[in-house]
């Protein structure tokens, strides 16, 4: 198995085009920039998969050879895209998908009922949606097979709360070999189903929107805790983490208050960056 993480902020980037803060004014500053949050992953070599298509995907694409065209003129190496979520930092990257001959898209049917961009894909190429099972496996090409957990219940703003309740999903990657990755960039708090989900995965990519619970409050002078929010903080994570030592750890979705965003900042965890390969 190969992963590729694409993007690794959360919604709006890093910077954020229309802030100031002392992280987005560091960034800009030192040019230490990250795209939003999306990952893609292979088992072959040949079939990729997109988790999550942000806002950024067009430039994510052509930043990783392995996405690259051809053979034929239209020809593409990305098979699908896997939703974890319906946030627009997650979905809105499929309409710079339209020119696709085929999209094929995976979600849970609250996701898939709550995404505003259907009605324009299928006008634009042969969309093709199908449900991302919370109750069985679900096999891919190239060998992948994804197990799905419904991890949170934040409902979209521009979204219906009565659409369903598998809103947010961690996803358990496996290739042929049994090699496992564990993706959850969205989790608001440590399960005991999600712990058996992390269980014996070689790597793991977690939410690392914040690095602390005061993070919001200190840095932003935000009312709302990052569980609120729909988020873990980092060192309330790393504890649980104690009990999954043979997995490498990362995090992703980093927001422009978290220290972490800063490239090569030393903390208590490894953030991911943007084009990175995942190693295990």
């Amino acid at each position: 198995m190969k992963v590729r993480v694409l993007g690794s902020a959360a919604g709006g980037g890093f910077p954020q085009w229309n802030c100031a803060c002392d992280g987005c004014a560091t960034a800009r500053r030192t040019g230490a920039h990250r795209t939003q949050d999306s990952v893609a992953v292979t088992g072959d070599g040949t079939a990729w998969y997109l988790i999550n298509a942000s806002p950024d995907i067009r430039a994510q694409v052509l930043a990783t050879g392995e996405l690259a065209p051809g053979p034929g003129p239209r020809d593409t190496p990305i098979r699908g895209v896997l939703l974890t979520t319906a946030e627009l930092d997650h979905t809105a990257g499929l309409l710079s998908l339209r020119e696709s001959g085929r999209i094929t898209l995976y979600a849970t049917t609250t996701v898939l009922a709550a995404l505003p961009f259907v009605p324009i894909l299928r006008a634009c190429t042969d969309l093709r949606t199908f449900e991302l099972p919370t109750n069985r496996p679900l096999v891919l090409d190239g060998g992948l097979t994804v197990r799905a957990a419904v991890v949170g219940g934040k409902v979209p703003r521009h979204a219906d709360p009565g659409a369903g309740d598998e809103w947010v999903c961690a996803l358990r990657i496996t290739d042929r070999t049994g090699r496992a990755f564990v993706y959850a960039t969205c989790l608001p708090e440590w399960t005991d189903a999600f712990d058996d989900l992390l269980d014996g995965a070689g790597a793991a990519l977690l939410d690392g929107t914040f690095l602390t619970d005061d993070e919001p409050a200190r840095r932003a002078g935000l009312c709302r805790t990052p569980r609120q929010m729909g988020h873990l903080p980092i060192t309330d994570a790393i504890a649980a983490l104690e009990r999954h030592r043979g997995t490498r750890v990362l995090f992703g979705h980093l927001n422009n208050t978290n220290p972490l965003a800063i490239a090569g900042t030393p903390g208590p965890a490894e953030a991911a960056y943007d084009g990175q390969s995942i190693q295990w």
